[in-house]
Order: C-alpha cells, then structure tokens, then sequence
C-alpha cells in the first residue's frame, strides 16, 4: 500500500528560522498517518561557506553558476550541514527522520540545463526513484533531500535548484498537494496601496503575473515550479510562512493560509 504522504519544500533562507513548534506539527502529522517528504534548499549557507573560502559566485537567471569547486561546496553544505541539521530537528520532536540527496540510490537523476553553456554543472531532473522514497515512508520515517543529482552515467554530480527538485519529486509520487515553506506569507500583491496575499490563484494568473512584474526575483523558480508539479495527481500546491503556529497542518486541514496554486 502506498503511504499517505505530502511533499514540503523549505527555503534555505527559512531554515534557521523555523519554530520547534513548525516540527512538532510535522511530528504530530506523521502520528496521525500523514508523512511529509522534504526537499530543502540552502542557498544563503552556501553562499555564506564560498565567501569563507574565496571562492567567487553569482546567479544567472536565478540559477547559482555551478563549477566543480563550487559544487563541492553545494554538496557539503546541503548534503552534510543542512540536511542533518534537519534531521537532528525533526528527530528532537520525537519524529524519526532519515536524510539523504539525489545522489544516494541514484534517487535524483538530471541532464544538464538548457543553458549549461551559462551556468555550469545545473540539472533538470529527468528521473525520481519514488520506489526508495516509498520504502523509507513505510518504514516509518520522514525523508529528508537535499538536491544534489546524478547525470546519465551516474558518475557526474550536478546542482539542482530546490524548488525545481522538488516540484519533481511531488509529481513522481503522484501526491495530492505540495507545500512551499518560504519566509513569506504567499503570493502578495498590491490592493489600494496595501499588499495581500492572494488565497487562490490559477496557473494562467501566475504567468501573467509574471508577465507583468507583479511576481519577480525569487519568487518566480518558486512558483515556477509549484506550476511544474501540478500534474498527475497533484492538485494543488500551497505557498506558506513557515513561522506560522501549526502552519502544516492548516494547510492540510482546513486550507486557510497562504497562496494555493491550483489547476
């Protein structure tokens, strides 16, 4: 039987900043037969970690330019630091939790970006082992990804952005709904001079919002993705605050907060 379960991607930026009480949620979720799959991010540590080591960096059309030294960083930053430093978290509510990148059982596979000639060793993700995921959900635990993938021959690593990681890892589980934990409450906009968050919004009003500048910067391979992934059995994707009390299960529950994406 296939588990119950919810895809939640979290900014690297909202990591250090989520309550114990966003893991107690989690926690109390899993109890009740609803285990969340993570896919995180953590582009300010990584930044942070090649600034220490002199290594340049910069971003092209929101992509991190990513060679091998850069890479190696990506790698022990989101793979090693980031990853267990969720786990420990969820662990500490009690949870059980188990982390691991695309890269272990081949469970993220990539073929360079369309435009590798400008950002390097990117990947789009061709292929998810949902069978691995599947096993570590019925063996109880929560999994944890970093998005780190292989290529074709399983021998070259590659950078993948998060949210684009796991919009894919959403649509190979075929689940009903993906939440993206950021810092921000959803998709504001601006209303009488006062920005608020828009409730629902259709896949065709987030294109023409980008069109339009109303949706700019980060947000943009946020939502992006959330569109990317409402296929097969994904119905809806919700973007939250993450500092929000019980935020998880609102989303699950009773659908009040944030911004849902919807068919």
């Amino acid at each position: 039987m296939k588990p119950n379960c919810f895809v939640i991607k979290c900014g690297g930026s909202t990591l250090a900043a989520l309550p114990d009480a966003f893991f107690d949620d989690m926690k109390r979720l899993q109890e009740e037969g609803t285990i969340p799959v993570i896919v995180h991010g953590g582009g300010p540590a990584i930044s942070g970690t090649l600034e220490k080591l002199g290594i340049e960096t910069e971003f092209v059309g929101g992509l991190r330019k990513t060679n091998e030294a850069v890479l190696d960083v990506v790698e022990m930053v989101l793979s090693g630091q980031i990853n267990k430093e969720i786990v420990r978290k969820i662990q500490l509510s009690g949870a059980k939790a188990l982390g691991l990148s695309g890269v272990d059982g081949r469970l993220i596979q990539v073929k360079p970006v369309a435009n590798a000639h400008e950002v390097g060793l990117v990947g789009d993700v061709t292929h998810v082992n949902n069978e691995l995921i599947e096993g570590i959900l019925a063996m109880g635990f929560i999994p944890v990804i970093a998005p780190v993938g292989l290529g074709a021959d399983g021998g070259q690593r590659y950078n993948i952005n998060a949210d684009t990681a796991a919009g894919a890892v959403a649509s190979h589980l075929g689940v009903e709904r993906m939440i993206v934990v950021t810092d921000v409450p959803g998709i504001m906009k601006t209303v009488d001079g006062e920005k608020v968050v828009l409730p629902t919004v259709t896949v065709q009003q987030t294109e023409d919002m980008i069109a339009s500048g109303e949706i700019y910067g980060g947000m943009i391979p946020k939502v992006r993705a959330a569109v990317q992934c409402i296929q097969g059995d994904v119905q809806e994707v919700v973007i939250v605050n993450g500092a929000e009390p019980g935020v998880l299960s609102k989303v699950l529950k009773e659908g009040t907060i944030g911004t849902r994406i919807v068919k």
